[in-house]
């Protein structure tokens, strides 16, 4: 088995290692590299300004979770406690 790991990382290896020459070391690798770049800058300022979105629903989640929670307490603290009594019989 890991013969077979070994082999699978070399081949994975030399793919990335080829790919990496042609991209930079080719005049057709890098005009694929500068016209892919607008591509990935543009990816990258959506993954951002999703990261911010999901970073403000989580937020908004959590504060109304404790609005929950302050509401509820709010409620709970207006009921009088049940207080187990000493003379209470066991049902058994």
């Amino acid at each position: 088995m890991g013969s077979s790991r070994t082999v699978a990382a070399t081949v994975v290896g030399a793919v990335i290692g080829g790919l990496a020459g042609y991209m930079f070391f080719t005049e057709r690798g890098r005009a694929l590299r500068l016209s892919i770049e607008p591509t990935l800058d543009d990816l990258r300022r959506e993954l951002v300004q999703f990261r911010a979105t999901v970073q403000k629903a989580a937020g908004v989640a959590n504060e109304g979770w404790e609005m929950l929670n302050d509401t509820l307490g709010s409620v709970g603290m207006h009921q009088p406690r049940r207080v187990a009594s000493t003379h209470q019989t066991s049902p058994f």
